[in-house]
C-alpha cells in the first residue's frame, strides 16, 4: 500500500514556520497535496477559546507533481488545536469533503483528541530533543575498583557478578539480591557510552533504598554510601559534563519508602510534622503504591510536602540541579499517579510545579515522566516536557517484531503481546503521534525496553530483528534511549529478569554486530538532522515491511524496515521528490537507490533488516 499520494502535514519544519510561538502570534502552516488529486479548496480549522473557526488556505505552488497550501493560524490559546478541511467541487452538490488530522486522513467528522496542536508553552531544550539517551541501573552495571570497599547493606542478598538473576516477584530475594555495582563504575565505562554515540546519561534512583532498585528511598538528603556517596555521584556528574554530555536523575515523587525519615516520623513520633506528609486513615494505616505497604503515598495536597519535594528553591527537585551534581533534569517514577488519589486530582499542577522549580535553577531543565500508558492528557505544555512513550512507541514495534515463540513477558498484560501486521501498527502509531502532538512526541524517549521490561532481544528471537527493532528506534520520531545491555544482545523474561549485570568480563558473549548497528545509527542520527528534527511521511506500508521518509530542509532520508524476506517495493519518484539515493547505512546488503521511469525500487532482502538512504 503507497501513501506518498495522501495530503501530509506534521509539526516539522517543513510544515509549520514556529513550533514555539509567542501567545497572539500567526504561523504560517503547510500542506502538502497530491496534484493528482482534485482539491481545490483547503481551510485549516481552529478553535478560539473552545469555539470552532475557520481559516482558508490559498496554494502556494504547484508542480506536476505535488500542491502546497499555506495558511496563517492564529496561536489565541496557549495550545492551540487545529486540523484542514479538504473540499473538492461538484457540479451536482456539495461535493467531497475529507478531514486531516495527525492521525490521517478521514471522510467522517473526527473527533478534536486527534487534532495537530501547536504550545506557547516553552519547548523542551534542544538538547533533550537532539540526545541518544543511555539508561543505568548502578547495582547492575559495573563494580569499580574500590566497590570492593563498599560494606554490603544489612538488608542485601550478596550475589556474585555471574550470579543468575532472581527475577520471579514472588520470590522475596527478587528485591534484595546485590550485585554491588557503584556510580564510580558508571564513570569508569563511559568510554563504552562514547563509542556508542551516547549523549545524556540516566541513572535509577541513586537515594538510599533497602531493595536493589532503590525507588524506596529512605532519605532525598544524600546518596547512598553503597553507591560511593555524595562524592562519587559528583565525580559522576564531572565527568559526563566533561563530555559535553548531560546527566538525568530518577525522582519517585508519588511515594517513599517506610524507611523513609519523613515516614519514620510521622508514623511513630506524636504530632511529627511530616505526618500531612502521606495519606494517613484514622485506624492508622495510610495509602500506598498498588497496595505495596513498604511504598507510602505522598500528600501533594499539603504545602509543606511540596515545599519539601517540588516546590521551590529549597525542594529535592531544585537541590541535585545544584553544585556539586549540576543534574539537567529529572525523569519522574509514576509520574501518572502522582498527586492523584480517589477524587484527588492534583497531578498537573504537581507537574507544573516540578518544571519551573527545576528551570528555576537552570533554564535547560529537562523533565520527563514515566507513564506507560495513554499519557495524552498529562503533556499540556507546561508540565512533564514529554513521556517515556511505551504506548506510542514500544507496543507498536514489539507487536510487530514479536517472535510467536518468545517467552517475554513486558509489564503485567495477562496474554504475551500479540503479533500484528504492518497496517495495525502504523495505525497505532499514527494515533499515539495524533494523541500526544508532534512537539511532545519528538522529545518523548522510544524505548524498546527498560528495567521494567523484558528484553528487546528476548522479545524478538534473533539478533537480525532486533537490530530492524534498534533501527525504528532511531529512525521514528521521538528519542531513543537503550537500556545498558541491549546493544550487546543482552536478554530477559521480564523486567526484573532484564536487569542482568553487564558481562564486561565476557566480551566473547556479546553480539558486536548489533554493537556496531546501535553505534551506526547513533552517529547517523548525529549526522542526519531529518533524524532529529525531520517530518514524518509513510511512504508504503505492507504487512512485514514499512517504508517511510523523515523530511527536512538539510536533506531527507527515506528508511525500509522489515521483519522478515520481503519482495522489492516500488515508489512513485515524483511524490517522493527523489533525486538520488545514497545508503547510509543497512543491517541486509542493500545498495543506493536509483529510478527507473518514474520509479524507484526499495530492493528486496532475504530477512529482517533496516536501511536507511540519504535523498
Amino acid at each position: 500500500m503507497t501513501l506518498l499520494h495522501e495530503p501530509h502535514h506534521d509539526g516539522s519544519p517543513l510544515y509549520v514556520a514556529d513550533d514555539a510561538p509567542a501567545p497572539g502570534a500567526e504561523v504560517l502552516v503547510r500542506l502538502r497535496t497530491s496534484a493528482a488529486d482534485p482539491v481545490d479548496r483547503v481551510w485549516v480549522r481552529t478553535s478560539y477559546d473552545a469555539e470552532p473557526t475557520y481559516h482558508a488556505c490559498v496554494e502556494s505552488s504547484r508542480d506536476e507533481h505535488t500542491v502546497w497550501w499555506e495558511a496563517r493560524l492564529p496561536v489565541h490559546n496557549p495550545v492551540t488545536h487545529y486540523r484542514f478541511l479538504l473540499a473538492t467541487s461538484a457540479t451536482d452538490g456539495p461535493g467531497r469533503q475529507r478531514w486531516l488530522t495527525s492521525a490521517g486522513v478521514v471522510e467522517h467528522d473526527p473527533p478534536d483528541a486527534f487534532d495537530f496542536r501547536l504550545s506557547s508553552h516553552r519547548p523542551p531544550p534542544d538538547w533533550a530533543r537532539d540526545a541518544v539517551v543511555y539508561q543505568v541501573f548502578p547495582d547492575r552495571f559495573a563494580r569499580s575498583a574500590a566497590a570492593g570497599e563498599h560494606e554490603v547493606p544489612p538488608w542485601a542478598e550478596p550475589a556474585g557478578w555471574d550470579d543468575e538473576v532472581v527475577f520471579e516477584l514472588s520470590d522475596p530475594r527478587t528485591p534484595l539480591q546485590y550485585f554491588g555495582g557503584d556510580l564510580d563504575g558508571i564513570t569508569e565505562h563511559l568510554d563504552h557510552l562514547a563509542r556508542l554515540g551516547v549523549t545524556v546519561v540516566y541513572t535509577t534512583p541513586v537515594f538510599p533504598g533497602e531493595s536493589n532498585h532503590r525507588y524506596n528511598a529512605s532519605t532525598f538528603d544524600e546518596i547512598d554510601p553503597w553507591l560511593g556517596g555524595d562524592a562519587a555521584y559528583a565525580r559522576l556528574a564531572a565527568a559526563v559534563h566533561d563530555r559535553g554530555w548531560r546527566i538525568l536523575g530518577d525522582l519517585t515523587t508519588n511515594h517513599t519508602g517506610d524507611t523513609h525519615e519523613w515516614f519514620v516520623a510521622a508514623r511513630d513520633v506524636p504530632g511529627a510534622p511530616t505526618r500531612s506528609f502521606y495519606h494517613f486513615l484514622p485506624d492508622g494505616s495510610y495509602e500506598c503504591w498498588m497496595g505495596y505497604a513498604t511504598l507510602p503515598k505522598l500528600n501533594h495536597a499539603d504545602p509543606a510536602l511540596r515545599a519539601a519535594m517540588v516546590d521551590g528553591p529549597g525542594s529535592v527537585v531544585a537541590r541535585w540541579l545544584r553544585p556539586p551534581f549540576d543534574l539537567d533534569g529529572w525523569r519522574i517514577d509514576v509520574a501518572n499517579m502522582t498527586g492523584r488519589l480517589g477524587a484527588v486530582d492534583i497531578n498537573h499542577e504537581v507537574a507544573r510545579l516540578v518544571r519551573r522549580t527545576a528551570e528555576a535553577e537552570r533554564a535547560d531543565a529537562f523533565v520527563i515522566g514515566e507513564h506507560n500508558h495513554d499519557a495524552s492528557a498529562d503533556l499540556d505544555g507546561d508540565g512533564w516536557h514529554a513521556t517515556m512513550n511505551y504506548s506510542g512507541f514500544s507496543w507498536p514495534v514489539w507487536s510487530w517484531l514479536r517472535d510467536p515463540g518468545s517467552p517475554a513477558r513486558p509489564f503485567g498484560r495477562p496474554v504475551p503481546v500479540p503479533r500484528r501486521d504492518g497496517p495495525a501498527v502504523v495505525r497505532g502509531l499514527r494515533e499515539w503521534q495524533g494523541r500526544y502532538g508532534w512537539r511532545a512526541t519528538t522529545a518523548s524517549w522510544n524505548i524498546l525496553g527498560s528495567h521494567d521490561s523484558a528484553r528487546i532481544r528476548t522479545l524478538t528471537g534473533s539478533g537480525a530483528a532486533h537490530r530492524v527493532a534498534a533501527g525504528l528506534q532511531f529512525a521514528l520520531p521521538g528519542v531513543p534511549m537503550l537500556f545498558a545491555g541491549d546493544e550487546i544482545g543482552l536478554e530477559g523474561v521480564t523486567g526484573e529478569d532484564a536487569r542482568r549485570p553487564f558481562p564486561w568480563a565476557h566480551p566473547e558473549a556479546w553480539d558486536d554486530a548489533t554493537l556496531a548497528t546501535y553505534a551506526g545509527l547513533a552517529r547517523l542520527r548525529h549526522e542526519q538532522p531529518a533524524l532529529r528534527r525531520g517530518g514524518m511521511r509513510w511512504a508504503h506500508v505492507g504487512d512485514d515491511v514499512l517504508v517511510f521518509a523523515r523530511e527536512h530542509p538539510a536533506g531527507s532520508v527515506l528508511v525500509a524496515a522489515r521483519r522478515s524476506a520481503a519482495p522489492a517495493v516500488d515508489l512513485p519518484a515524483g511524490p517522493l521528490g527523489f533525486a538520488g539515493g545514497t545508503l547510509l547505512l543497512t543491517t541486509g546488503a542493500d545498495g543506493d537507490l536509483a529510478e527507473r521511469d518514474g520509479v524507484v525500487t526499495v530492493p528486496a532482502t532475504d530477512g529482517p533488516a533496516v536501511s536507511f538512504w540519504r535523498l
